[in-house]
C-alpha cells in the first residue's frame, strides 16, 4: 500500500488536472455559444439563396445552370471519377469520438485505388491522412478549424468550383458533423457538387403559393443562377464548419465534463485511502508507545 505522502501527491496531481479540465468546459461552453450565434446569424441569407434558386427552377425546369449535374461525370466509369473530399475535423484532441467518427466515414467514402483528393479543415485530418497512399491531399487549402468564417468558406469554395470547372473534379463532398441535439451528433457526407435539381424541390403547397406571383429575373435567369450558386456553394461549406464547430465545442465541453466528474470521484476515493493510511499510521504509534511503556514496568 502507498505511504501518505504518495497518496497526498497523487491527489493534488488530480486535483491540478481538474482545474484544468473544468476551464476548458468553461472556454468550450463560451465558443460554442459564439458559434452557434454565428450560424443563426447568416441562416436566413442563406435560406432566401435556396428559395431563390429553387424559384428560378421552378419557373423554367429546362434551364440547366452552371455546377448542375455533370454529364461527363455520369458517363464515366465508376473507377475514373475524380472525387474530391472536404474533411473536417478539430485542430486538436480532448473532444471524445469527435474526430474518430469523422476519421471513420471518410474511411467508408474513399474507395482504395481510385482517383480521391482531399482538401482539410482542421489540424487532425492532416496528422490522419498523412502518408496515406489511397489520397492526394490539396496542400493549398489545410485551414484551422476555429472561429470558422465567411471568408474561409469562400476561398474553399471558389477552389473547389474552380477545380470543377477544369474538369479536375467531377464530384465534391463535405465530410462534418451535424449536431442532433445538444448531446447527440452524428459524422455525414454532403454531395455539394454536382447540385442536383432535387436539392431545390419544393412541398406542393409552396409551390402553388409561389407561383401565384410574377417574378422578373434581369437580365436573365441564367445569369441570376451563374450568379447567386457560387454564393449558395459557400452557405454549404460555411454551415458545414460551423456545424461542425459547434459539434466540437458541445463534445469537448462533454469530455471534459466527464474528466472533471471522474477526477472528483477518485479525489474522494484516495481521500478514503489517505485517511485508511493514516489511521493506519497513527495505531501503529500508538501500539508502539503502549509496548514501549509496558517494557519499562
Amino acid at each position: 500500500m502507498a505511504n501518505m505522502r504518495e497518496i497526498r501527491t497523487r491527489i493534488d496531481s488530480v486535483k491540478d488536472t481538474m482545474k484544468i479540465t473544468n476551464a476548458m468546459y468553461l472556454i468550450a461552453s463560451s465558443k460554442l455559444r459564439k458559434a452557434r450565434s454565428g450560424r443563426e446569424a447568416v441562416s436566413p441569407y442563406f435560406e432566401i439563396l435556396q428559395e431563390t434558386i429553387s424559384d428560378i427552377l421552378d419557373r423554367s425546369p429546362d434551364l440547366e445552370g452552371t455546377l448542375f449535374d455533370n454529364s461527363s461525370a455520369l458517363s464515366k466509369e465508376k473507377e475514373d471519377v475524380r472525387r474530391c473530399f472536404i474533411v473536417i475535423t478539430s485542430d486538436k484532441g480532448l473532444a471524445g469520438s469527435y474526430n474518430h467518427n469523422v476519421f471513420k466515414l471518410a474511411d467508408e467514402y474513399i474507395e482504395k485505388g481510385r482517383n480521391n483528393t482531399v482538401c482539410m479543415i482542421g489540424y487532425m485530418a492532416r496528422n490522419y491522412f498523412a502518408g496515406n497512399p489511397d489520397v492526394k491531399i490539396d496542400e493549398e487549402f489545410i485551414y484551422p478549424a476555429a472561429e470558422p468564417t465567411g471568408y474561409r468558406a469562400r476561398g474553399m469554395a471558389e477552389h473547389v468550383i474552380e477545380k470543377f470547372n477544369q474538369n479536375e473534379f467531377d464530384e465534391v463532398y463535405i465530410l462534418y458533423t451535424k449536431m442532433i441535439n445538444s448531446m447527440t451528433f452524428e459524422a455525414r457526407a454532403m454531395k455539394i457538387l454536382p447540385l442536383s435539381h432535387h436539392m431545390f424541390s419544393r412541398s406542393p403547397a409552396g409551390e402553388g403559393e409561389k407561383k401565384k406571383a410574377s417574378v422578373v429575373f434581369s437580365p436573365s435567369p441564367v445569369e441570376v443562377l451563374s450568379h447567386i450558386v457560387p454564393n449558395y456553394v459557400k452557405g454549404l461549406i460555411y454551415g458545414a464548419m460551423v456545424e461542425s464547430y459547434a459539434c466540437e465545442q458541445s463534445s469537448r465541453m462533454s469530455a471534459m465534463d466527464n474528466a472533471t466528474k471522474n477526477a472528483k470521484e477518485m479525489i474522494t476515493d484516495l481521500s478514503l485511502m489517505y485517511n485508511r493510511v493514516r489511521q493506519a499510521a497513527i495505531t501503529q504509534e500508538i501500539t508502539e508507545i503502549v509496548s514501549g511503556a509496558q517494557s519499562q514496568e
